[in-house]
């Protein structure tokens, strides 16, 4: 199976690795920043990716710092992490980890995660 990188470009999702993900995520300011952990072949990870594809405008509407990594190849990046599975959106602002989205469940859940990650950066403000 090869990656599809469609969704990378189409949301400006700068690539990650161990070495880059903290000056990459200080980058994104005080925008809410999210990484996108994937793997080659992993199945669900394109099926998250067309069904972002498919309705770009709804993703960015959320107004996010996007990032991606690989974590088959950085596996580094899934010890530190603690990731049990792929696809999986770590949220951050300035830096510190705010929260996650495991899975693919479609635009409403993932927009509620974004919504509950923007209200912790409210509550520290």
């Amino acid at each position: 199976m090869s990656v599809d990188a469609s969704a990378f470009s189409v949301f400006e999702m700068q690539e990650v690795s161990a070495e880059t993900i903290d000056e990459a995520l200080a980058s994104a300011g005080d925008a809410l920043a999210v990484v996108f952990f994937w793997g080659v072949d992993c199945f669900n990870c394109e099926i998250a990716k067309k069904a972002m594809l498919a309705q770009p405008e709804a993703i960015r509407s959320l107004g996010l710092a996007w990032f991606h990594a690989n974590v088959y190849e950085h596996r580094e990046l899934g010890r530190r992490f603690v990731l049990h599975g792929v696809p999986t959106w770590f949220f951050f602002h300035r830096g510190k980890r705010l929260g996650r989205a495991t899975g693919w469940h479609g635009f409403a859940q993932f927009a509620a995660a974004v919504d509950a990650a923007r209200a912790k950066v409210a509550e520290k403000q």
